[in-house]
């Protein structure tokens, strides 16, 4: 528990603005809060999972006991969490993946993020008179839908680095969707809120999600014989099962023939997607090398130009009860939005001067603009780092609501896996097949494609990939082992809640428990939220003297982590969600 210090200068000084872009739209949190349950600290020698239900942490470890890999336990947990908490993420969705390989001391990054469709245009998301339509007309329906990358990313995954058989990983999800599993608070709440209702638009989801009419109740056991037949089909086929024949077309038709808002997924973009092997964005802080996701998701550069400004701060010295800790955090991470907002998006398509912006000497000249004193009135202005494209373009200040989910699992020979998996929005685009639910992953473009006669990095473009703010994330000690696995859903706020659990445990010393469970503090370049019914309440009058415009709320992260200390295991899941971390 935090017990904040009132030991630095309150004093409100002149408001020092750097104004330029508009600030961040403030979108409702990716899924209703539940509560906080009293999760305690998990401790093993051998493995452990850290995911969002326990029944898919449960796949998990009966693969490691199996003496699969972790990767192998992965494929599991992520086809239990599709069947267990459908609304976040899913074969019909896409994902990011750091694997550390003990063997080899390796770092890979797997991007397995939807694509747009060959037939999109820049324009696919604006209305007749060229103004973008909202964000609840896009969402619902085909228009929204990317080609999924989840099962072509999971058998990537597997082909370099299981251990079983590919039936195996398949078997405990299969054996949940024929005998049912038990319904929790978390599906119930968000069937029985208005963002549940958007699944009575179709005749699947309708059918799936309310029987009799009324929404799925906690403890109820609800089977999913559909999806069973689906994994079943991909258990004995590979992964040219869901991509190919039968399941790729009723993907293709239910998402072209959405009542009131059609799609452009066709059978070439099914058929012709992969994943993407890249290299992770790796970069120092203190004496940790910390590794993470890059472009299209720009949850690893930011999570580094976060934790970059803050070196020269005594960071461990002031710990988490001094409010100057927290404003400092709140002042990087305002700066570093500006910068994602302005380079970050599908590498692929335009550059992105990764480098630059990681590099020693921009982040200390962008360090330089934080005062202890007052805050940065925002909305900020990007920085010009080294290798800034000579082109330039206008920023998307757009933000996603991805319904998403994470897990951390490290195996008995040291290997490692942080993923961040996602539909986007609470349950997608609400469109249902073969049990499954398709993502809305479209939505994550800016919906302008240009703006004041700039071209906007992250606009539609056909085969794309959307920017994220997904921020899987491996920490290494000096000598190079392993120290912190983790990761979270959130949406934007992703990279606020990564960056300030890094900081509790590597600056702060809190065990990865404590570091997840301690309040929210997150600024993404407009007002700085502060996690209701937490101690991070009590910063408010702290941050108000300093120039801070406040706002209290929910702030329902599913942070997920595992950390190494000594040779054991600890392990911590977030209390705002059903998850839990478990190991032998």
């Amino acid at each position: 528990m935090m017990r904040f210090r009132c030991t630095f200068l309150f004093g409100l000084i002149s408001a020092w603005v750097i104004a330029a872009t508009p600030v961040l739209g403030q979108e409702n949190q990716p899924e209703d809060s539940t509560g906080r349950t009293d999760n305690r600290l998990t401790t093993a020698s051998r493995h452990m999972v850290a995911a969002a239900h326990p029944d898919a942490v449960a796949a998990g470890l009966e693969m490691l006991r199996r003496g699969g890999s972790a990767a192998d336990a992965a494929i599991a947990v992520q086809l239990v969490l599709n069947l267990v908490e459908p609304q976040s993420s899913g074969i019909g969705g896409g994902a990011f993946l750091l694997f550390h390989d003990a063997t080899q001391n390796r770092t890979v990054a797997f991007d397995g993020r939807e694509t747009a469709p060959i037939a999109a245009t820049p324009d696919m998301f604006l209305t007749s008179d060229g103004t973008p339509v909202t964000f609840g007309a896009a969402i619902v329906g085909g228009r929204s839908v990317g080609t999924p990358g989840t099962i072509a990313l999971l058998a990537r995954l597997f082909q370099q680095h299981g251990k079983l058989t590919w039936p195996e990983l398949f078997a405990p999800a299969i054996r949940l969707a024929q005998q049912g599993f038990i319904v929790g608070p978390r599906l119930a709440k968000m069937l029985a809120s208005d963002r549940g209702q958007r699944l009575r638009t179709f005749t699947a989801a309708r059918d799936y999600f309310f029987p009799a009419g009324e929404p799925l109740r906690v403890g109820t056991r609800k089977t999913n014989p559909e999806f069973a037949e689906t994994l079943i089909a991909i258990a004995e086929r590979g992964p040219a099962a869901f991509y190919t024949g039968p399941i790729a077309q009723d993907i293709v038709d239910t998402v072209r023939d959405a009542p009131g808002n059609p799609g452009r997924l066709s059978l070439a973009d099914l058929a012709s997607y992969d994943i993407v092997r890249r290299d992770p964005v790796c970069h120092g802080y203190r004496s940790y090398r910390v590794c993470g996701m890059g472009p299209p998701s720009s949850g690893g550069l930011t999570v580094g130009l976060t934790l970059g400004m803050l070196t020269g701060f005594d960071l461990p010295g002031m710990g988490p009860d001094d409010p100057q800790s927290w404003h400092l955090l709140a002042e990087a991470s305002k700066l570093a939005f500006a910068d994602r907002n302005q380079y970050v998006a599908d590498g692929d398509f335009v550059p992105v001067p990764e480098a630059g912006l990681l590099h020693p000497d921009y982040l200390a000249k962008r360090a330089a603009f934080i005062r202890r004193e007052t805050s940065i009135l925002p909305p900020v202005v990007h920085g010009l780092p080294p290798g800034v494209p000579a082109r330039k373009r206008a920023p998307d200040t757009q933000t996603g609501r991805p319904g998403t989910s994470h897990i951390s699992i490290v195996d008995g020979a040291g290997n490692a896996v942080s993923m961040t998996t996602t539909i986007e929005g609470a349950f997608g685009s609400q469109l249902m097949v073969r049990g499954f639910l398709l993502n809305n992953e479209l939505t994550d473009f800016s919906f302008l494609p240009s703006k004041d006669g700039q071209l906007v990095a992250n606009r539609v473009e056909p085969r794309k990939r959307p920017r994220s703010s997904m921020a899987p994330t491996l920490v290494f000690n000096a000598d190079g082992s392993l120290r912190l696995v983790v990761g979270s859903p959130g949406g934007s706020r992703i990279i606020g809640y990564v960056a300030k659990t890094l900081v509790a445990v590597l600056d702060w010393d809190l065990d990865i428990q404590a570091a997840i469970d301690l309040g929210h503090v997150v600024n993404r370049n407009g007002a700085t939220d502060f996690e209701a019914g937490t101690e991070a309440e009590a910063l408010v009058p702290a941050f108000k003297a300093l120039g801070h415009t406040t706002r209290v709320r929910d702030l329902n992260s599913g942070l997920h982590g595992i950390e190494i200390v000594d040779g054991k295991l600890r392990g911590g899941a977030d209390p705002r969600r059903e998850g839990v971390a478990r190991g032998d």
